[in-house]
């Protein structure tokens, strides 16, 4: 047995209205399915909500659900707001930077252009609170996953040892945290 990909990735938002309107202004998702209840169709319970789909391109949907009877969203506040995001793919370094633009000119506060090395990526916060990352890849990306690629299971075991950050791959974000 073998997962074939993501069917649809959820998340709660404030406003199912203003959520699909966001999206489509600001990434250029298509509205594509609304499903609205007023019973959980897994639990049974009785919960009125709206689910709504975008198209987040090559067969990739993204949901959001209205909560209205529930208490207002929350984080997590013992995990960072910049670990829990959601990331996509851009072509190249031109349509990130044509993405930033777009965002800034429509008001959306955006970080970054960030230098991951394998590839470069720019964040910014939907309206109901959610990180959200574009990234493109670098023209060198093959070459550095590969060298990625041949140390990851040493790194996972020396992290589970000893929950340090095992130097294997600092050479990644060097440029973006020394400038050298």
């Amino acid at each position: 047995m073998k997962i074939e990909k993501i069917h649809h990735v959820a998340y709660r938002c404030r406003d199912a209205k203003e959520t699909v309107e966001w999206y489509g202004r600001n990434l250029g998702m298509d509205f594509v399915l609304a499903i609205a209840e007023d019973f959980v169709p897994s639990t049974h319970e009785p919960d009125p909500y709206m689910h709504v789909f975008l198209d987040a391109g090559d067969g990739n949907v993204l949901a959001f659900f209205e909560l209205p009877t529930k208490p207002p969203m929350g984080a997590d506040p013992n995990t960072p707001k910049w670990v829990q995001h959601i990331a996509f793919k851009v072509k190249d370094r031109q349509t990130l930077l044509a993405y930033k633009a777009q965002l800034e000119g429509n008001g959306v506060e955006v970080l970054g252009v960030t230098d991951h090395s394998i590839f470069h990526s720019i964040y910014f916060f939907d309206p109901s609170g959610h990180r959200v990352e574009l990234a493109c890849p670098d023209p060198n990306e093959a070459s550095m996953l590969a060298r990625l690629d041949a140390v990851k299971w040493e790194m996972l075991e020396e992290w589970s040892r000893t929950k340090r950050a095992p130097k294997h791959a600092d050479w990644m974000h060097r440029k973006e945290l020394t400038g050298n």
